[in-house]
């Protein structure tokens, strides 16, 4: 099943894809004009992993990470489906990051690889924005990289892990403005959903809600205001954003 969450009449819904369209739980059809989308789950503590992809490694010139480089983000960074992403003033590199997120179902303390599946609820598609001009160290991005307003999106779809057999074969993919600029495949990851979800759990216990970004392929570029950048990724739909101008109070940059 497809599971979303909107605003929508003044109140949030649940909801399911029904025939392409929304529905929610209690059988009504919502009027799509009127909705904002939510993240299509409650996100508990957000993981975000650097350099997870191979080719994205060898386009960078970097050597591949012993183990994965985590990073965390916060309650401010995310947003649904159609949001809006502010691009601040002044800048000159801000660009999108396709990844797969992973969705904890249930508690989760020293999981062996093998059953680590288990313990996944469903997958959603992230859009993971990033802004080049301030990055200190691509190993440990700080804040003002990876942890602005509605820069994180999620969505439109929960996909139940039971209707993706093989997280690490699906294909991926981003647009800007109708123009494929990114592909790539999870089969490319250098540590895979199961992997990631031992390492975390080994010193850490994972709940549910916890949303794990996988990382992102090589072919990400630079975006503008009005731009309108689409990331698909294979049995979970896509995910569309507009990146819009965002001037500084006073009209001070950042």
């Amino acid at each position: 099943m497809k599971r979303a969450r909107i605003a929508w009449a003044g109140a949030i819904h649940d909801a399911c894809e029904l025939d392409g369209r929304l529905q929610l739980a209690d059988g009504r059809v919502p009027d799509e004009a009127g909705v904002v989308w939510l993240p299509p789950f409650e996100p508990q503590t957000v993981f975000a992993v650097g350099l997870n992809y191979a080719d994205h490694v060898r386009e960078l010139n970097f050597k591949p990470p012993a183990e994965p480089l985590v990073f965390l983000k916060g309650p401010n960074t995310l947003a649904g489906h159609r949001a809006h992403t502010p691009r601040p003033a002044g800048i000159k590199f801000m660009h999108y990051e396709c990844e797969l997120a992973v969705v904890i179902g249930r508690s989760a303390r020293r999981v062996k690889r093998h059953e680590a599946l288990d313990y996944v609820a469903g997958y959603t598609i992230a859009n993971d924005y990033a802004i080049r001009d301030y990055l200190e160290n691509y190993y440990r991005p700080n804040l003002r990289v990876k942890n602005r307003d509605a820069a994180t999106l999620l969505g439109p779809w929960l996909v139940d892990a039971a209707e993706v057999p093989d997280p690490m074969k699906l294909w991926l993919r981003t647009t800007v403005n109708g123009q494929v600029t990114q592909q790539g495949t999870t089969a490319d990851m250098i540590f895979s959903v199961a992997q990631l979800i031992e390492y975390l759990s080994a010193f850490m216990t994972l709940g549910a809600g916890d949303v794990i970004l996988t990382g992102t392929p090589e072919g990400v570029v630079n975006v503008n205001p009005g731009d309108v950048v689409v990331t698909e990724i294979e049995s979970l739909g896509s995910l569309t954003s507009l990146i819009v101008a965002a001037p500084e109070p006073g009209g001070q940059q950042e």
